[in-house]
C-alpha cells in the first residue's frame, strides 16, 4: 500500500457474520479477515454494502472494527465504511477509526435525502473533514448510485481534491459502468480508482486502475490477488485468464439469487460453518430450495 495510488490492491468487501442473536460475531469476523489476508487480499473493506453496514448501529460498527484489530489485522489493512446519513455520526465513526490507528475509510454520501445538489454533497463531505481536523485521514469515496441514489459527479470529486489535497485519495466505483471507471482514471491522475465488481478489476487495471473492493473476494480472494499481481506479466497471461474465468464464474454464481445471502450460503458451504447463513432483517437467508439449487450449481 505504499504505491503512489492509495489504496492499491485487492480489498475484500467483507461479509459480516452474525451470532444466533443476530449480533455481529466478532470471533468469526476476525478469523475470516485473517483468512482473507492469508489468501492474498491486501486489506479488508469492512462495513460496506456487502457487510450489511446500514443494518448496524454505530456501537456495533465500532465493535466490529475493534474485533478485527484485536484479531491481529493491521490497521493499515482495514478500510471501514464510516459514511452514514447523519453528519455527526459519520464524524464519530471516522474519529473512532483514526483513534484505532485506521487512517483510510470508505465514505458514502449522506444518502437519505434524494436530489441533493452538488453544493450540498460538497458541504457534507467538507464539514466531516473539517470537524475531524486530522491530517492522517484518507477518504475513499463510495459511488454506488443504485443504492444511495446519489451519484458522485466529477465536479464534486475535483472540488474535494482541490479543497483537501491528499485527503480524498480513492473512489470505489460500484455503478457497474466500465466507461465511467475509465473516465475517472483519465480525469483524475493519482486517484485510486477501485472496481466494485470483481470481473471489472482486470480490465480496469489495464486502464491504470488501482484494484478492487469487491464482494466475491470473500470466496475467490486468491484468484483476484493472482490477477492483480500478474496481469501485466506476458508470461503469466494464460494463468491470469484462467483465474479471471474463475472470478467471473464465482460472481455469476453468487448473483443467481440475492447476492448477500448467496455469498453467505456459499461461504458457509466452503467453510463447513452453517452460522455464516445468518443475515439481519430486513435481509433474509436463502430459502432451503434456493440454497440447494445454488449449492448444486457450478
Amino acid at each position: 500500500m505504499s504505491d503512489a495510488l492509495h489504496p492499491r490492491g485487492v480489498f475484500c468487501a467483507a461479509l459480516t457474520p452474525l451470532d444466533a442473536g443476530l449480533m455481529p460475531d466478532h470471533a468469526r469476523f476476525a478469523a475470516h479477515s485473517r483468512r482473507l489476508i492469508d489468501e492474498g487480499c491486501d486489506g479488508i473493506a469492512l462495513l460496506g454494502t456487502t457487510g450489511e453496514a446500514n443494518s448496524f448501529s454505530a456501537d456495533e460498527r465500532k465493535g466490529l472494527l475493534e474485533a478485527a484489530l484485536a484479531g491481529g489485522v493491521a490497521p493499515n489493512r482495514l478500510l471501514p465504511g464510516t459514511g452514514v446519513a447523519a453528519l455527526t455520526e459519520t464524524v464519530a465513526l471516522t474519529r473512532h477509526a483514526l483513534s484505532c490507528g485506521v487512517t483510510t475509510v470508505v465514505m458514502l454520501p449522506p444518502f437519505y435525502y434524494k436530489g441533493v445538489s452538488e453544493d450540498g454533497l460538497f458541504a457534507s463531505y467538507a464539514e466531516v473533514v473539517e470537524r475531524i481536523g486530522d491530517e492522517r485521514l484518507r477518504v475513499v469515496l463510495y459511488h454506488i448510485p443504485q443504492m444511495s441514489a446519489l451519484p458522485l459527479p466529477f465536479a464534486l470529486i475535483a472540488r474535494l481534491r482541490d479543497r483537501f489535497p491528499g485527503t480524498f485519495t480513492g473512489i470505489k466505483d460500484s455503478a457497474g459502468d466500465f466507461a465511467h471507471m475509465q473516465a475517472l482514471v483519465k480525469e483524475f491522475p493519482g486517484l485510486a480508482v477501485l472496481a466494485g465488481a470483481d470481473p471489472l478489476m482486470l480490465p480496469l487495471l489495464r486502464e491504470g486502475g488501482a484494484g478492487c473492493i469487491t464482494a466475491t473476494s470473500n470466496l475467490v480472494a486468491a484468484d483476484l490477488a493472482f490477477v492483480f499481481r500478474h496481469f501485466a506479466d506476458p508470461a503469466r497471461q494464460a494463468e491470469v485468464e484462467a483465474a479471471q474465468g474463475r472470478i467471473v464464474a464465482a460472481r455469476n454464481r453468487a448473483s443467481r439469487f440475492a447476492q448477500m445471502p448467496s455469498l453467505k450460503a456459499l461461504l458457509a458451504e466452503k467453510l463447513g460453518d452453517s452460522g455464516w447463513n445468518r443475515l439481519r432483517p430486513p435481509l433474509l437467508p436463502l430459502s432451503e430450495a434456493e440454497r440447494a439449487e445454488l449449492l448444486a450449481s457450478a
